[in-house]
Parts: C-alpha cells; structure tokens; sequence
C-alpha cells in the first residue's frame, strides 16, 4: 500500500508512519516542522520527507498525482499559537482543501482526517457527546479552522474516516498539559492544575485504529476516546512519579480559564462496533513513554490553543 501522510514529523503522523513501514508499506509525508520534527522519522527506504507546507497547493497536487497514493492520512495542523489566525487559516482550511481536491483529482481510495473534541463547543449539550451532537467549533482558532476541513471532507465525495479526538498523548506530544508539566517540573518550577477533566489516550493506541481504518474499515465520523475521563490532576501525579522527583511538588489549583471547559467527553460507541474492541493502555504507560521521550529528546513547544493556559 501506499500513504500518503501530512504532518509526518509531528506525534500522530510519525507514529502512523512508522507502523506502515514497519508492515511494509510506502509512505511519502510532507511536514512545515512548525511543531513537528525530523528526529521523529527515522531514514528507512520506503519513505520520503518533503519539508514544506500543504499550503503550497502546486507541490501538494504535484505530490499526490506523482506519487498516487493509496490512502491518504492528513494528520498536519496548526495549533500552536491561539492568536496566529493567520497560519491555522492557511494550514488547517487553505492546505487542507489543497489535500482534499487533490485526492479527489487523482482518485485516491481513502482518507482519513483528525478533528478535535471542541468541534462541539467549550459547553457540550450532551455527557457523553454522541455523534450527533451539532458542531458548536465557535471557540477558537484551532476548532473553527479543523471543523471547516472536516466540512470540506463531508462533501468532497470521497471515501473518509474522520476521528474526532479525546486527548491524545504519549511520546512526541509537544502540546497540552502533558510536555507543560514536565517542563516546568524539570526546571524546579511550581506548576498550576485546572478543575478539569480529560480522557487521555495513547497516541500508539489510536495509531492502531488508524491502521485498520487505511485498510477499509469504517467509514465516516467517530469517536476515538476510552468513555471516561479523569481529573487533570491525575495526569500531573504520573508525570511526577515517572520522573522519580524525591519531594511531591505541591501544584497549585486553579479555577478553570474563560477558554477552557471542565470536560468534554465523547462517546466511542460506534467506534467499538466498527473496529472492534480497543485495549487502552493504562495512564502510567502512556506517562512513562513519554517522560522517556522527554529525558532523551527534551522538551520543545508545550504548546496550547487555551490563552489561559500560556499565562505564567
């Protein structure tokens, strides 16, 4: 098979990537290293970088008509700055369209798009959020600009899967509170935790999901995400006890941020009635690979789409 992968340097596009090569496949991936970066994609045979961005609609065209890829897994955003309209605009709605036609023009089979939980606003309707819920994205930057491309999918005809995310983490993670924690904790500094909750997800484990979706199961929106949630405090223990800290740094806790939501969980029925059970690795698992990652990469962005969550 081959793929075709957008944001092939960042933590979903990498891990995706190495398992198709790991199985044989051909993959070609585009990444602007904004928030990606080469160390994540180690040289292998089967696989070409090209440093650029989607935006570039004649090299994504040029691209996807010379290579004719099998599937197409677009998993390049912007998220990093909540302000930076401009660049989520160019890269989450003009490069994703880009993509988009450029699939339909060459007759790729499949396509499959990642979308964020706050498609469904800061306020959800429902707990858990079923499928239907109706897009409420007008929250930030990074929502309104994933759910216009997600839009542009549902019409463009093609063979998709969109998976409409829980936080997902694990090494690579350069965003949320995960890296931040770190970071902070690293450098003897007092960390804050929200009154929030999350279900946090292995990105390896979506990568699984990912997979079987490439090979043709499924088709049209789900939820990847356990069912439950827990308090971000929970994550902020983990992290201190896998790096082996010999004093509990007391973090202090915060009310939640006007930009931020005490939960927003999703309803992954559908999503076990199509690909089956999912065996999601337990909170420690995740926290330890990616407190691996951190001690031997180091940390670069902590990235947030939250203003409140930048402060301090």
């Amino acid at each position: 098979m081959k793929v075709f992968i957008t944001g092939g340097c960042g933590q979903i596009g990498s891990h995706i990537a190495e398992m198709l090569l790991g199985r044989g496949d051909e993959v070609l991936t585009i990444d602007n290293l904004a928030t990606g970066r080469k160390e994540h994609l180690k040289g292998h045979p089967k696989l070409r970088l090209v440093v650029d961005t989607i935006a570039n609609r004649e090299l994504v065209n040029s691209l996807i008509s010379d290579f004719h890829p099998d599937v197409i897994v677009h998993t390049a955003a912007s998220y990093k700055n909540p302000d930076d309209w401009y660049n989520d605009t160019m890269t989450n709605c003009v490069g994703g369209a880009n993509v988009i036609q450029a699939a339909k023009a060459n007759k790729v089979k499949r396509f499959i798009y990642f979308q964020t939980a706050l498609c469904y606003g800061l306020k959800p309707l429902q707990r858990p959020i079923t499928l239907s819920h109706p897009k409420l994205p007008a929250n930030s930057s990074y929502a309104i600009t994933k759910t216009a491309n997600e839009d542009f999918l549902e019409i463009s005809g093609l063979d998709y899967v969109t998976f409409r995310l829980a936080n997902v983490v694990g090494p690579r993670n350069v965003s949320g509170p995960l890296p931040i924690f770190y970071q902070r904790l690293s450098e003897g500094r007092r960390c804050f935790v929200t009154k929030a909750r999350r279900d946090f997800v292995f990105v390896k484990d979506l990568v699984k999901t990912v997979l079987d979706a490439c090979d043709g199961v499924g088709h049209g929106a789900y939820h990847f995400s356990s069912g439950t949630d827990i308090p971000i405090v929970d994550l902020y223990n983990a992290v201190v006890r896998a790096m082996n800290l010999p004093e509990y740094p007391q973090p202090e806790i915060r009310e939640l941020g006007p930009d931020d939501t005490p939960s927003i969980l999703l309803d992954p029925s559908r999503t076990f009635q199509d690909f089956g059970k999912i065996e999601f690795s337990p909170l420690s698992t995740i926290v330890g690979e990616a407190v691996a990652y951190y001690e031997q990469f180091g940390v670069r962005g902590g990235h947030t789409h939250l203003k409140y969550q930048q402060e301090n």
